[in-house]
């Protein structure tokens, strides 16, 4: 019987550790752009992303300013991801359209920004459910407290590490990984 019961042991261990490699990959997300055109995030494989819901009518609004920066610099080796909500003293009312030309008209926004989207809650985004919480992302649980929470990734889809919106974009805790 011995033998019968380190197959079932080495068995469970494969299983085990094939669910664990099935884990969903940051790659595997869906979510749209502010145009509604599906946004393929494995396309930045290779690249560190860098994660930031953001809101027009905000005190940390000025941050786009610093974000457009970032993207500048680093744009061979960092994409810049903003992603509206309005789940936060409800300060990104706009629709699509009104948000596009905010960010154009007032910051240069260039980078990429998504459909607007839950962050936390029930209606949370699958994205932001990953961003959040460690078992899907492998690394630290967190919650998002306000507009402007960052959340940067390594060039292989892996969190590095999430700041709150009193970092500034260009701070050193997030230029040292740049």
């Amino acid at each position: 019987m011995k033998p019968l019961s380190i197959f079932i042991k080495t068995l469970t261990i494969t299983n085990k550790s094939s669910k664990m490699s099935a884990k969903k990959s940051i790659y595997d997300i869906e979510i749209n752009s502010l145009q509604g055109k599906p946004i393929n995030l494995s396309l930045f494989k290779g690249k560190k992303i860098l994660f930031v819901n953001v809101a027009s009518k905000c005190g940390f609004t000025p941050q786009y300013k610093e974000l457009q920066k970032l993207h500048n610099i680093y744009e061979e080796s960092l994409v810049v991801i903003g992603v509206p909500c309005n789940q936060f003293g409800k300060q990104e009312p706009g629709n699509s359209s009104e948000i596009n030309e905010f960010c154009q008209v007032n910051y240069g926004v260039s980078f990429l920004i998504t459909e607007k989207i839950s962050v936390k809650g029930k209606e949370q985004h699958p994205l932001y459910s990953w961003l959040t919480n460690k078992n899907e992302n492998g690394r630290k649980n967190s919650s998002v407290k306000w507009n402007f929470q960052k959340y940067l990734l390594n060039e292989d889809g892996e969190l590095i590490d999430y700041y709150y919106s009193i970092t500034s974009p260009t701070s050193s805790k997030i230029k040292k990984h740049l």
